[in-house]
């Protein structure tokens, strides 16, 4: 039986010219979180990322941090979604908006998104979650397929869209708990999924107990 960890990229540069450069807190939560699965005995087959800068340098800190011997690879598949094409296809509030109007907006602009009722995306949220699955399944099968001097374990740094879809697929739910997971992904939060017999099972969602001995570590953006 192999598992896969998703792991949510440390929080990024919110409100900065550069969102996807991770923050120093960010960088400070990977180290954490790669040092935390050094101690439980992690040792992963592979270590995989998306194409965004806050992921792949997430799954630098970790391997550097943890020791691990896996080099980070990229699939592109476990990228976010656009939300900068997302929030550009609905009205801002204003020219320089607010935290809570920011919030407001994101959350209106991506039901439109979900909703699937107009087709002016690069990317829909139905090839979105095709994707998605498609970077699961191929992460599940490196988690299945051991040799003889490594266990089946996979690492996978990605964001919070792709982890919440993955968790909304394996509870075989619909977009409602998609919508209500998205919110509450934690920046290095750890959701583990592990494949045997019975395919692809669902263990935990979220975990971030590597940040709770510093509640100022513990963000969701």
């Amino acid at each position: 039986m192999g598992q896969l960890l998703l792991v949510r990229h440390g929080q990024a540069s919110f409100g900065s010219d550069d969102y996807d450069v991770l923050s120093g807190l960010g960088e400070r939560q990977a180290e954490l979180l790669g040092r935390s699965l050094a101690a439980r005995g992690t040792t992963p087959a592979a270590l995989l990322h998306g194409q965004m800068v806050r992921q792949r340098r997430t799954a630098q800190i970790l391997a550097e941090a943890s020791g691990w011997d896996a080099s980070p690879e990229c699939d592109v598949d476990w990228d976010e979604m656009d939300h900068l094409e997302v929030l550009s296809r609905h009205p801002a509030p204003s020219d320089d908006p607010s935290p809570r109007e920011f919030q407001a907006w994101f959350e209106a602009a991506t039901e439109r998104w979900i909703a699937g009722e107009t087709d002016d995306y690069t990317e829909s949220f139905e090839a979105f979650t095709r994707r998605v699955v498609a970077a699961l399944e191929r992460a599940a099968d490196r988690a299945a397929d051991r040799d003889a001097d490594r266990d089946g374990d996979v690492v996978v740094v990605t964001s919070g869209g792709p982890v919440s879809w993955v968790v909304t697929h394996l509870l075989s739910a619909g977009t409602d708990t998609y919508r209500r997971l998205a919110p509450v992904v934690v920046n290095t939060g750890v959701t583990k999924v592990v494949t045997g017999r019975r395919g692809l099972t669902l263990v935990s969602f979220n975990d971030h107990a590597h940040l709770e001995a510093e509640p100022a570590l513990l963000t969701y953006r």
